[in-house]
């Protein structure tokens, strides 16, 4: 539909992830980790997908992708040692560090 278009696939070829037109340096490399975690997650290799998605929360803080690197952080988290905790922590981190996103709002059920 517009370029540049990226598409991230699974090992059986489907698409997981599209980045569509131009994003500067930093916003492309927090996609892509976002990407390469999306990957991990669904092939519930938890540990992996939590590992790119905290990476981006430490590189990429100030990025676009960096509130969704936080949700889908504490998914992935909980996903691997089954703790609602994980999610609940991860809220608190969004609302503090991302109030205004949608990510933020989107975390809400998992507040206490």
């Amino acid at each position: 539909m517009w370029t540049p278009t990226i598409l991230l696939l699974d090992s059986e070829g489907r698409e997981r992830v599209r980045l569509e037109g131009y994003l500067p340096n930093a916003d492309f490399n927090s996609a892509l980790r976002n990407g390469l975690g999306r990957l991990a997650f669904m092939r519930k290799k938890y540990a992996d997908a939590e590992r790119w998605y905290a990476d981006v929360i430490a590189r990429f803080a100030g990025t676009n992708f960096a509130p969704e690197a936080m949700y889908w952080r504490a998914v992935a988290l909980y996903q691997k040692i089954h703790d609602h905790t994980a999610l609940s922590e991860g809220a608190r981190a969004l609302r503090t560090t991302y109030p205004s996103s949608v990510w933020a709002s989107k975390a809400i059920p998992w507040l206490p």
